[in-house]
């Protein structure tokens, strides 16, 4: 069965565990068989790479953003200011995410 999560790709979310606790970011990528987010500028890890060019054979180092579990993060509501959870909401026009503190609709 597939999990499904509130949180989407493009969404603002803030760290509330972990190393980058209360770090803001944008979920770049969803990884769903895992429960995991890739957030850029978050959980950033040094990886050793070697180059793709085989007549350049200097390996280097570089750093990129680490998948982070899912319920590390939560939704970063702007007119709260402050990490929300989701709920949904149905009217007529159809379904919505909404902030559970202010009751804004998440686009």
């Amino acid at each position: 069965m597939e999990n499904k999560f509130k949180i989407k790709k493009g969404d603002e979310v803030i760290v509330i565990s972990g190393k980058d606790k209360g770090k803001k970011g944008i979920v770049s990528k969803i990884i769903k068989k895992k429960d995991r987010v890739l957030i850029e500028g978050v959980n950033i890890v040094k990886k050793h790479k070697r180059s793709p060019n085989p007549e350049n054979k200097k390996p280097s180092i570089v750093e990129e953003s680490a998948p982070i579990h899912i319920s590390n993060v939560m939704y970063f509501c702007p007119k709260c200011n402050k990490g929300v959870k989701i709920g949904y909401k149905i009217t007529e026009e159809g379904k919505f995410r909404v902030c559970k503190k202010c009751e804004t609709i998440i686009k």
